[in-house]
């Protein structure tokens, strides 16, 4: 292999970012000098560096991965969905505008200048870089604008390893069809391949090892099992497409519902809440007997007007009774929104000018406009501390009930300022920070607020339990992945 590894993938969600985190992090305890390094990256899951700048979450993720502070020169261009034709560009970690995907691909030239101006400083810095790819990187149809699989592994001189997911079946396909689809010169940067989310025996796949490395000529680095202990955050929202099926669910343990929005943003958001024992987690798409929740929680959103209209299909009302019955809702950023009054967006930074009205379950009101708020940041609820980060457009104003929290910090900067608001009543809260539930003295108060006290809190600091299932995921890898070949 050479310096550099682009993890490549046969098609969307095969694992491709948790297999560039577990090389980052088995080369980083190596002794080498790692970055991750995604060129394009399309996701309403970002996060943000200490600089204060937008990024996406799956290379920060690697980046905690490889023991090292985030920076936008590890994912360049990042691509936020707003509908189903247009996105809002982030380069370099600020905002550059709306696009539509036409728009996008006729200034490729320009972006794919500056992904390689990103991934020369970062190389400048480090030993080697693990580059991701995303989707399938044999869509022959895309190939001619495609800024982030084989042309940036080339430019990077990368050799190829090509993951592929042997639990939706077709593995082989998978496999042999990308190589066929690819021409001579990027057939010959696949060194090998890494076969993941294996469930079963894995004795019983060496005939198919055996049958992929004569049919191809390349390696099967390794074939990894399918795991539960640890999680690692995931990149986009393809894990929660499919809703949680109710009938599933234990009826005498508490359960906590998000709802899954169309444009939902952040989901990693409740990766802490579903951490905690003794309580159940859930994604709904359907506003049916919300009075079976402990709480019921709107997300973030990249679209809020337009996740506001399908609400208006039978969610608010549903939330309006559930409020009644005095159940527990909170929102965060979009969703704390969407519980206002009104969110106005008079210059149509989310599609058409206009105004829409709110679930009306606080009393707030918002403005959309622009500069894009992005900040890492330190807050205290009633003395209970916490750490997360805001990524919002616009602000939003308060006429009555209380603010949420207290900000001590912004981007490193003291300061002394409030966010978010809660009802008289105390059943209905909103805040813009996401991370909220990292913190476990936070998940703590938030569950006696909404009458778990008897919950016992069994989360770690956020941190510390991503540590150790960074650990976990690395010795995932040396157990099943040979390193030796692979590095």
């Amino acid at each position: 292999m050479t310096k550099n590894i682009a993890v490549l993938g046969t098609g969307s969600d095969v694992g491709k970012s948790v297999v560039a985190a577990g090389i980052c992090r088995c080369l980083k305890d190596r002794g080498t000098l790692v970055a991750p390094f995604k060129s394009q990256n399309m996701s309403n899951n970002s996060g943000i560096t200490p600089e204060g700048l937008e990024m996406g979450r799956a290379q920060i993720v690697q980046a905690e991965a490889a023991r090292i502070l985030p920076h936008v020169d590890m994912n360049p261009i990042l691509l936020k969905p707003t509908g189903e034709k247009q996105s809002q560009v982030i380069l370099n970690g600020l905002v550059h505008g709306n696009q539509t995907a036409m728009d996008y691909h006729q200034n490729k030239e320009f972006y794919f200048k500056k992904a390689c101006e990103a991934f020369d400083r970062l190389s400048a810095k480090y030993d080697r870089i693990i580059l991701e790819g995303a989707g399938s990187c044999a869509e022959v149809n895309l190939m001619a604008n495609d800024l982030v699989n084989f042309p940036m592994a080339a430019y990077a001189k990368a050799d190829v390893v090509l993951t592929a997911d042997i639990h939706r079946g077709g593995v082989f396909a998978q496999i042999v069809g990308t190589l066929d689809c690819l021409p001579d010169l990027y057939r010959d940067m696949v060194k090998g391949f890494i076969i993941n989310r294996f469930r079963g025996d894995i004795a019983l796949f060496k005939d198919g090892v055996e049958w992929i490395e004569k049919r191809t000529g390349k390696k099967v680095f390794g074939v990894l099992p399918w795991y539960s202990h640890f999680k690692i955050d995931a990149e986009d929202s393809v894990e929660i497409e499919t809703c949680c099926n109710l009938n599933m669910l234990d009826p005498e343990v508490p359960t906590v519902a998000v709802v899954r929005l169309p444009h939902i943003a952040n989901f990693t958001d409740f990766h802490a809440l579903s951490q905690i024992k003794g309580l159940q987690t859930v994604f709904i798409d359907t506003p049916k007997n919300l009075s079976r929740f402990a709480a019921v929680i709107l997300p973030g959103s990249k679209n809020t007007r337009e996740d506001l209209d399908w609400l208006g299909n039978g969610f608010d009302a549903a939330l309006e009774e559930y409020h009644r019955e005095k159940g527990h809702i909170l929102g965060i950023c979009g969703g704390y929104q969407m519980l206002g009054r009104w969110v106005d967006d008079p210059d149509g930074l989310e599609g058409q000018p206009g105004r829409s009205k709110g679930l009306g379950l606080l009393p707030i009101e918002t403005v959309l406009k622009a500069p894009k708020t992005t900040t890492l940041s330190e807050f205290e609820w009633d003395g209970a501390p916490g750490k997360g980060y805001e990524i919002h457009m616009g602000f939003t104003r308060r006429f009555s009930g209380h603010p949420f929290l207290s900000i001590s910090s912004r981007n490193s900067c003291p300061c002394d300022d409030t966010d978010g608001c809660i009802s008289e009543d105390q059943k209905v809260t909103g805040t813009y920070v996401h991370g909220f539930f990292d913190a476990p003295a936070i998940s703590s108060k938030w569950l006696s607020m909404i009458g778990l006290d008897e919950l016992a809190i069994q989360a770690k600091v956020m941190g510390d339990r991503k540590e150790k299932d960074y650990d976990l995921l690395k010795v995932h890898f040396e157990t099943h992945v040979d390193l030796g070949a692979l590095y």
